[in-house]
């Protein structure tokens, strides 16, 4: 089974979070979930997204990396939205990356944003829902386009019907029940090929 690292949004480590990382334990997986909030958790985007920037982005970025500097390399990286950050960086630049699953976000892989190119042989899966003002709003399903054109084969986007952000988070009302069942399904299926 496949060791993986899953960082939380940025309402917190939620324990809607909790509950999709004991999913993937339940198929066998082994799912590490820091808490680079330090135990704060947010009712609203807004209060998070504050929180965030007074901490600082690269604070909390650099608390993640950290987290997953203390586990073995042989990792596939996931994070859900504002985790996807962590999560993409470090499996682009960190060696031995076995794979990312990004949820509802995607960072570019070309131009200033970019972490650098797309490492060979580590696949990627990328879900988010088509109409999330946050997700195909934002420029991340652009962004997500693009990383599954630049990496070609061991790449994939999932798009789901519905505009709810964080709908993978069964403790916040955003939740979608059926679109995380269909995530879930594709994103078991990506572990076991990693």
């Amino acid at each position: 089974m496949t060791e993986l690292v899953l960082f939380h949004h940025v309402q917190g480590l939620t324990d809607g979070v909790r509950a999709l990382a004991d999913d993937l334990r339940e198929a066998g997986h082994t799912v590490h979930t820091p808490d680079v909030f330090e135990g704060r958790t947010f009712a609203t985007l807004a209060e998070g997204m504050a929180f965030a920037r007074e901490s600082g982005f690269d604070t909390l970025t650099e608390r993640a990396v950290a987290a997953a500097e203390t586990l073995g390399p042989d990792l596939v990286y996931a994070g859900i939205s504002f985790g996807v950050m962590a999560a993409q960086r470090l499996a682009q630049t960190r060696p031995g990356a076995r794979g990312a699953l990004l949820l509802e976000s995607c960072v570019p892989v070309t131009g200033d944003w970019a972490f650098g190119p797309w490492p060979a042989g580590v696949p990627v899966q990328v879900h988010g829902m088509a109409e999330d003002p946050e997700f195909a709003g934002g420029g991340d399903l652009d962004a997500a386009r693009e990383l599954v054109e630049v990496v070609g084969a061991g790449a994939e986007l999932f798009t789901y019907p519905g505009d709810q952000h964080l709908f993978t988070d069964r403790s916040l009302a955003s939740y979608d029940a059926a679109a995380t069942a269909l995530l879930l399904e594709r994103a078991l299926a990506f572990l076991a090929r990693t």
